[in-house]
């Protein structure tokens, strides 16, 4: 029988035929065909992965900077400190350009020293074109000597150029050389803004800018008078 079978095997690999199944066709010869194997159930650490946590929203306007706080000198020094009464006279000069602006803060201005007690007969205010012009002004009434101390008042809001960084830098850098040639206390009351709504939100710094002016006044005033002896 199994000659049989080789020469039927051997005649069907000539034709090129598949050989025939070595159990014969019958299934129930076969060999059994491994079982799937199950999904693996998932492990308790994939079931505990926590989920990502949000990124944090991105503030849209930076926070402030300035550290509030007033300045203590310890004891046993001595202390050389100005005051903000109205004895003296005071020159401001200030910006038409930006005018909507530059009105509110002359108001201010005229209304704090109007609070600490200067007289409206003491007070001279000097318009000039704008912002450019306040240290040449504010130099030139500084030399009168009239003037215990000067306020310079203006705005310049950011544009499309940089004209706004020219002219904040020379009236910085314009007001403070005067006070130093002339000596005369110059307070720095210009705003330097991006937008008309951030000027609008600082004009107490008119109010801000005479307190200055008549502190650094007072303190002059002091030193003059203790330059003859020594400081007890």
């Amino acid at each position: 029988m199994s000659d049989r079978i080789d020469e039927i095997e051997s005649r069907l690999s000539e034709l090129g035929r598949p050989k025939p199944p070595a159990d014969g066709g019958n299934p129930s010869l076969r060999p059994p065909e491994p079982a799937e194997k199950p999904a693996p159930e998932p492990t308790q650490e994939a079931e505990a992965k926590p989920e990502a946590e949000p990124e944090p929203e991105s503030k849209s306007e930076p926070e402030a900077q300035h550290a509030e706080g007033e300045l203590r000198v310890p004891e046993g020094y001595g202390v050389l400190a100005g005051s903000t009464d109205g004895r003296r006279a005071v020159g401001i000069v200030v910006s038409r350009y930006n005018g909507e602006i530059t009105n509110r803060l002359l108001e201010r201005a005229l209304a704090e020293l109007e609070e600490v007690g200067v007289p409206r007969e003491a007070v001279m205010v000097m318009p000039v074109p704008g912002a450019f012009e306040l240290p040449l002004a504010t130099m030139a009434l500084a030399k009168t000597r009239r003037y215990a101390c000067i306020v310079a008042l203006g705005c310049v809001i950011r544009g499309e150029t940089p004209h706004f960084d020219l002219i904040a830098n020379e009236a910085a850098s314009g007001l403070q050389l005067a006070a130093i040639e002339t000596g005369v206390p110059i307070s720095f009351g210009v705003l330097t803004v991006e937008t008309r709504e951030q000027a609008e939100e600082r004009i107490d710094r008119a109010a801000d800018a005479v307190r200055s002016a008549l502190e650094m006044a007072d303190v002059f005033s002091q030193l003059r008078a203790q330059a003859a002896g020594p400081l007890r």
